[in-house]
């Protein structure tokens, strides 16, 4: 068996920022704190060793989506290659046909799915809608085809896992819960100001066509919203709205700015609408909130439901109803002792059973594994 010491691992994203947190903060670092050799091999970065993680950077010109799988991609993939990995671990499914290439020639290849891309594709704005469905066809065919061949597949999610367990016995989740040192110390909730906050990118398939609705009838109450827009439009027509004027738009924040609005907020919010791949998904910013020390008001799903009225730390509504969103809100800052308590149920819940601690154990097992065969 060979061991940490002297197996050397290969990160590599086409898509994806080089200090991404499931990729570079929880799975790298984790990899490179347990003595392996660990690689990240992502676009347009700054070369450098960071975390005992050497990364790894593809100058590319900058381009949009269609360019990216044909120009970037390839690119990416020669860089890994020629570290000469013994085991290689991507993260887009763009990077399909080249985890082939990396198996026929003898490598350990590990599919890390973020997301169930077929059922995603169903809220792709930017796939016409006649399209989505025969997309998604050919694209779960493609994966399933791969994914078939591959050592290994890690998942983000149970409902994920399931999926690939049907065509890869090496199938896994790791789920995508928070860093426990990120939001070690919290703000006596005396502190917390009357504000709400939305982390995460800004789409209208994520609830915030409703969410700046619900802001109108709100009084005294703002929103702290932070992330990229997708598409840059949609930040326009946002502004339209009479609830525009109670938002603090903050933009694309780093890990310590988003520590900074969870801390000065009272209620996190997370209204996905309910699209197939969001019913059984786990959202990171529903457990970073929780972590924060304050309530959640979540999508009524029924797994959602379980985790959040389950561990009494906050309420379920209807994501596309802005009166639910605006009640839940009134309700909860009506009555600050619930909302402590809600906030202090949520962060016990991630400290007992929603930590990467428990997720990182799952991934030395694969590699642990991996490395034995």
């Amino acid at each position: 068996m060979n061991s940490a010491a002297n197996l050397k691992i290969c990160h590599f994203t086409s898509a994806h920022r080089p200090d991404d947190v499931r990729i570079f903060l929880k799975e790298c670092t984790s990899l490179a704190n347990a003595g392996f050799e660990v690689f990240l091999v992502a676009a347009n970065c700054t070369e450098e060793e960071k975390n005992g993680v050497k990364i790894i950077n593809v100058p590319v010109p900058d381009a949009g989506r269609i360019k990216r799988i044909i120009n970037t991609a390839p690119r990416i993939y020669k860089k890994a290659l020629s570290l000469n990995a013994d085991i290689y671990h991507f993260h887009d499914p763009e990077l399909l046909p080249y985890a082939l290439k990396l198996i026929r020639k003898g490598k350990k290849v590990i599919y890390d799915a973020h997301e169930d891309l077929p059922r995603q594709i169903s809220g792709k704005h930017w796939i016409p809608a006649l399209f989505r469905k025969p997309v998604a066809a050919a694209v779960e065919s493609y994966e399933d085809y791969v994914c078939k061949r591959l050592s290994c597949i890690i998942t983000s999610t149970p409902a994920i896992r399931e999926r690939f367990l049907k065509i890869n016995s090496h199938t896994i989740d790791v789920c995508n819960y928070p860093l426990l040192n990120e939001i070690s110390e919290m703000p006596v909730w005396s502190e917390r100001k009357q504000e709400i906050c939305y982390v995460g990118s800004i789409s209208v398939i994520r609830g915030v066509r409703e969410l700046v609705q619900a802001m109108n009838g709100l009084e005294g109450i703002r929103l702290n919203m932070a992330g990229a827009w997708s598409p840059e439009t949609l930040k326009a027509e946002l502004e339209s709205y009479p609830g525009w004027e109670k938002v603090h738009e903050y933009g694309f924040v780093d890990r310590q700015g988003i520590v900074s609005i969870l801390n000065r907020s009272k209620i996190g919010i997370v209204t996905l609408y309910p699209q197939s791949n969001y019913l059984e998904s786990l959202p990171i910013k529903m457990f970073e909130y929780m972590l924060a020390g304050i309530p959640v008001i979540a999508s009524d799903f029924p797994l959602w439901r379980e985790i959040v009225m389950g561990n009494n730390c906050g309420i379920c509504i209807d994501p596309q109803d802005p009166s639910q969103i605006s009640q839940a809100v009134d309700r909860i800052l009506a009555d600050d002792e619930m909302a402590r308590k809600m906030g202090e149920n949520g962060r016990k819940a991630v400290l007992d059973k929603y930590s990467w601690k428990n997720e990182e154990k799952k991934l030395l097992e694969v590699y642990e594994q991996l490395s034995a065969r």
